[in-house]
């Protein structure tokens, strides 16, 4: 039993990175309908922003929770006002395909100079140890993890759904002529929604980095699976991001502990009974 405790926390780990990623896609999508295939690369552009701070300027992780995602949040704005925006109106392909080359040149670029082995990272002092539940030995970081992604996951959605700042972001994706109309300015808005949904990446990057180390092509090997999440939830779903993103990670979790060699393919596995059954994903609405 202490096996599969052990493969549900793990479970639960990846879901949290899993729902803080495909967050922050759906909020990009939903809100810019780009398919940023970047977004695996601007995780692990977090990592090393935070990995920077604490060795060069000596910034502890606390301070990188808070800096790394506005540094790459600000990295990804410029993107958005001197590339994205021009793909307005375009075709999803064209956004998929920049984004995509954006990726290639920022993993190859941290690759050439750091290779492809990790950099440690170390845990703060204040979430060292762990703690004896009785029925399993749970690493006090590894439940900060999943409570921290829990809270910013719920907050995102809160502030999209439920407050007025959320109603201007999702009035001018839907109808940008009227919103500019009332005063707002709309390039500026979509703007910063890139930057969030970039932040929330990065956010994850750092979240990680106690734990799969550093590494140039650690968000090559999640993006994948993150945009299956991403489909099965709907494309553009808030709330379907977050549930699914979690509720996969313990089905992964699961998957490794009852039948290992599948463990790798059940999400994907998944997401075509999904798109059989309802092809606008668990919580989508057709167009």
């Amino acid at each position: 039993m202490q096996a599969l405790y052990a493969q549900l926390l793990v479970g639960l780990i990846n879901g949290s990175f899993y729902a803080l990623l495909s967050l922050g896609l759906a909020v990009i999508f939903g809100m810019l309908n780009i398919i940023n295939f970047a977004h695996g690369a601007l995780y692990m552009m977090g990592a090393f922003v935070a990995y920077f701070l604490l060795n060069i300027g000596g910034i502890s992780y606390w301070w990188a929770l808070l800096l790394a995602p506005v540094i790459v949040g600000i990295f990804g704005m410029i993107l958005e006002r001197t590339m994205l925006q021009w793909l307005t109106g375009l075709d999803h392909l064209y956004g998929l395909l920049l984004t995509f080359g954006i990726a290639l040149i920022v993993q190859g670029v941290f690759q050439n100079y750091f290779g492809s082995s990790g950099l440690p990272y170390s845990i703060p002092d204040q979430l060292r140890g762990g703690m004896n539940l009785g029925f399993m030995f749970l690493p006090i970081y590894r439940g900060w993890v999943v409570i921290f992604s829990l809270v910013v996951c719920f907050a995102t959605w809160f502030l999209i759904e439920k407050t007025r700042l959320g109603a201007y972001l999702r009035a001018a994706t839907e109808n940008p002529t009227l919103v500019r109309a009332f005063g707002i300015n709309v390039p500026r808005m979509i703007t910063l929604t890139y930057g969030l949904g970039v932040g929330l990446a990065a956010l994850a990057g750092v979240l990680s980095a106690p734990i799969n180390q550093v590494r140039p092509l650690m968000g090559a090997d999640l993006i994948i699976v993150v945009f299956a999440v991403v489909v099965i939830g709907g494309m553009g779903s808030i709330m379907g991001s977050i549930i699914t993103g979690f509720a996969l990670g313990v089905i992964e979790g699961l998957t490794k502990y009852f039948y290992p060699e599948a463990s790798n393919t059940v999400v994907f596995v998944l997401m075509v009974l999904v798109l059989l059954v309802k092809p606008t994903g668990l919580t989508g609405r057709a167009a």
